[in-house]
């Protein structure tokens, strides 16, 4: 039983504008050395699922950097593999709109050649957001077993008004067929099952479904596709019960990267699973410098880094200097941040390459952290 992968990795783009202005949803940088794209692509790759495309748009540039030829993934490969499927779009494709964060369907529409191609039997589809390790032979086999025409992972949660507005909730009965989906609720709050977007069916329902929307100028896939399907298609739901995070807004985005410093399951759920390791793209670097005066309490630090001052419930990604008498509070620095002497940091969260002078200080709150755009200097 052989299965394909497909991700989107723009979809998600307006959620998060300030980390992704100059990169795809899919390479933002996460938990100390991982981008979003490592924790679906190692799903797939632990699931034994090798042939993998990736849809982009545009800002794909650093996606295809850490991707590079895919051998950090065992995608290195003369058959199958990863592939890159660039957008196939003609001037004033979809009405002159900004092609930033189209919608899935419209993403697999402007590749229907390439999914056309596809031979393995079945096919995953996934956004590059999904921060979870979850085994999909299980939800594959689930669905053969089942029958179904379609079957969709969904996490039983409560979410707020808030997270329900960026949420598809299935409805669904005590067998797992869905009899109903509420798409993006306005005033949903509440224990629901909320859909992880990932997708296993067939491929050559997969084929059937694009033509069908192409002919008929359908754009959204769970409104136009899934939505009007319920009353004459078997659609399933697995329901996954491990650790989730969705993150639809830079809030979520900082409250799942303080999840890894003060939730010890979480971070074990994601990163100690026997044999489904997260994989990412390999640096060799020195290892990190701690001087004599340096104080380090409850922090993930990645290697390349030279502390000299002190950093608490924080993320430090790559090459990341910490000048003498600055101190770091709940904070994320991306890779090669450096931060001058007498600083004070507290719920920030700065890009790549940001220059923090001397005697600065800067603070956030944990449900709005200061963000300080990528080779800023302050």
């Amino acid at each position: 039983m052989s299965a394909a992968g497909i991700i989107f990795s723009n979809v998600h783009d307006n959620n998060m504008p300030e980390l992704t202005s100059a990169r795809t949803t899919a390479s933002v940088p996460f938990g100390c050395r991982y981008r979003f794209i490592d924790f679906t692509l190692s799903n797939m790759v632990n699931s034994n699922i090798y042939n993998i495309s990736v849809i982009t748009n545009n800002n794909y540039l650093s996606l295809m950097d850490h991707i590079g030829s895919g051998k950090d993934w065992d995608l290195a490969r003369r058959s199958g593999g990863i592939k890159m499927l660039p957008p196939n779009i003609a001037p004033y494709s979809y009405g002159g709109q900004n092609t930033t964060g189209l919608s899935r369907l419209e993403a697999l529409k402007g590749v229907n050649y390439s999914v056309s191609k596809i031979k393995d039997e079945y096919v995953v589809l996934s956004d590059c957001d999904v921060i979870c390790n979850i085994d999909l032979n299980s939800m594959i086999d689930y669905h053969a077993k089942s029958g179904a025409d379609m079957t969709l992972a969904v996490k039983k949660m409560y979410i707020t008004k808030e997270k329900a507005r960026n949420s598809v909730i299935m409805e669904a009965d005590e067998d797992g067929k869905v009899t109903g989906i509420l798409n993006y609720p306005r005033d949903f709050s509440g224990e629901a099952e909320v859909c992880l977007n990932m997708i296993v069916m067939k491929s050559e329902y997969l084929k059937l479904l694009i033509r069908d929307a192409i002919a008929r100028n359908y754009h959204s896939l769970t409104k136009d596709v899934i939505a009007n399907k319920i009353p004459t298609s078997d659609i399933r739901v697995y329901r996954y019960d491990g650790y989730f995070a969705a993150i639809y807004s830079v809030e979520d985005y900082f409250a799942a990267s303080m999840d890894l410093i003060a939730d010890e399951a979480a971070r074990r759920a994601l990163f100690e699973v026997k044999n489904r390791p997260v994989l990412t793209k390999i640096r060799n670097s020195e290892p990190t410098y701690y001087s004599d005066a340096s104080r380090v309490k409850n922090a993930l630090i990645a290697d390349g880094c030279v502390i000299e001052g002190n950093v608490e419930n924080s993320i430090l990604f790559r090459g990341v200097k910490v000048g003498r008498d600055t101190t770091v509070r709940n904070s994320i620095l991306m890779q090669d941040t450096v931060l001058g002497e007498g600083c004070y940091l507290n719920c920030v969260i700065t890009d790549k390459n940001v220059v923090v002078r001397d005697g600065v200080m800067l603070s956030g709150a944990a449900t709005q952290p200061y963000y300080v755009a990528k080779r800023k200097m302050i």
